[in-house]
C-alpha cells in the first residue's frame, strides 16, 4: 500500500521501534505542516492509507473529495479533525483505537511537570543561575494546597493520584457519572463549577473539546479564582474562550497559567500575547510526545493498517463505508 504520514516534525516515526511493521509498504512522512487544501492534495494524491498524528491536521470534506485514491485513515484516539460523513460518501474507512482504560501517562506527567515548574518557578531559577544571578524568587510548595480538577476522565484520574503522593486536597468537578467516579475515588465535590474554581490553589483542565465543552471556561470563571492560583491547561486550548485567559493574567485573576496548547498550532509567533506574559510557562504541546507514548501509540495506528491490508479493518469508527 501507499502510506502517507502527515506532521512528523521531527522526523520521529521512523526511528520507532514500531515502524518495522511497515516494511514491504511505501511510506512517505511529512515533517512539516501545511493548512493549504491544495498542497495537501498534492501531497495525499496518490495515497491509499493515511497516518494523522492526532488532530495537527484536519480532514474535511473538500479535501476528502479530492483524495479518490484514499481508501484508509488511521489514527488513535478522538477524531472531531475529520469529517466522518464525508468519508462515509467516499468509502474511506477510520481506524481510530479508543485505548478505553489506559490514559496518556506521559500527559499526566506533563500536566504535574508543569504544575511544579510554575509553583517552584523552575524556567526562572534556571535563567536567573544561568545569567550569573543565583536565586531570581521564592516558589510555593504543593503540599496542603489544593488541586482542582475540572474534568475527570482516564488523565485526569492520572493526575489526581499524582497530587494524592504530593500531599494535596483534591476538589473535583465534572459532568454527574464523573463526579461519581471522583467520589468513588475518596475526592472531594465541589458544589459547583464557580466553588471549584474560587477555591482551588491550581486548577487543571482535563476535558475533550467537543461541542458541549467548547468555551466552557468563561471570562468570569476565571475572574473567581484567587490572585495566587494557577490555571493549568494540557488539554485543548478551545476550552477556554478566545481572549479570556490573557485577560484574567492581566488582570490578576488567576496569578499564573501553565500551558500546553494553543488556538493556533503550531505557534511560531515570539509576540503572541499569551508567550508575551511573565506569569506564564509554555510549552508547544508536549503532553503526549515521548518516545513511550509514540511507541504505544503508533503499534495501534499501524496494527490498524495492516489488519485493513489483511482485509480485516479493526477500530473502524465509521462501519458506513465498509458497505462501500
Amino acid at each position: 500500500m501507499k502510506i502517507a504520514i502527515l506532521d512528523d516534525w521531527f522526523d520521529t516515526v521512523r526511528g520507532l521501534a514500531c515502524f518495522g511493521k511497515l516494511a514491504g509498504h511505501d511510506v512517505t512522512v511529512f515533517h512539516d505542516h501545511t493548512d493549504d487544501e491544495d498542497e495537501l492534495a498534492s501531497r495525499l494524491a496518490d495515497a491509499e492509507a493515511l497516518v494523522l498524528i492526532r488532530e495537527r491536521t484536519a480532514m474535511g470534506g473538500s479535501l476528502l473529495a479530492r483524495l479518490p485514491k484514499l481508501k484508509l485513515i488511521s489514527q488513535r484516539s478522538v477524531y472531531p479533525h475529520i469529517d466522518i460523513q464525508a468519508c462515509n460518501r467516499q468509502g474511506v474507512i477510520v481506524s481510530s483505537s479508543q485505548h478505553e482504560g489506559t490514559p496518556s501517562y506521559a500527559a499526566a506527567e506533563l500536566t504535574f511537570g508543569l504544575i511544579l515548574a510554575a509553583q517552584r518557578q523552575i524556567p526562572q531559577q534556571v535563567a536567573s543561575l544561568k545569567a550569573g544571578r543565583w536565586q531570581m524568587g521564592v516558589g510555593r510548595t504543593l503540599r496542603g494546597r489544593t488541586l482542582g480538577i475540572f474534568g475527570y476522565g482516564r488523565i485526569g484520574t492520572a493526575v489526581g493520584g499524582y497530587a494524592r503522593a504530593f500531599g494535596m486536597p483534591v476538589k473535583v468537578w465534572a459532568r454527574e457519572a464523573s463526579r461519581a467516579r471522583a467520589a468513588a475515588d475518596g475526592y472531594e465535590l465541589a458544589a459547583s463549577k464557580a466553588e471549584l474554581f474560587a477555591t482551588s490553589d491550581v486548577l487543571t483542565l482535563h476535558m475533550r473539546l467537543v461541542p458541549a465543552t467548547r468555551r466552557i471556561v468563561t471570562t468570569a470563571d476565571l475572574a473567581l479564582m484567587q490572585p495566587d492560583a494557577l490555571i493549568v491547561n494540557t488539554s485543548r486550548a478551545g476550552l477556554i474562550e478566545p481572549g479570556a485567559l490573557v485577560a484574567a493574567l492581566k488582570a490578576g485573576r488567576p496569578g499564573a497559567a501553565a500551558v500546553d496548547v494553543f488556538e493556533t498550532e503550531p505557534l511560531r509567533d515570539v509576540a503572541d500575547p499569551l508567550l508575551a506574559l511573565p506569569n506564564v510557562i509554555a510549552t508547544p504541546h508536549i503532553g503526549y510526545v515521548t518516545v513511550e507514548e509514540w511507541e504505544l501509540q503508533f503499534a495501534d495506528i499501524f496494527d490498524q493498517i495492516l489488519a485493513y491490508a489483511a482485509g480485516a479493518a479493526i477500530n473502524v469508527v465509521n462501519p458506513h463505508a465498509l458497505a462501500r
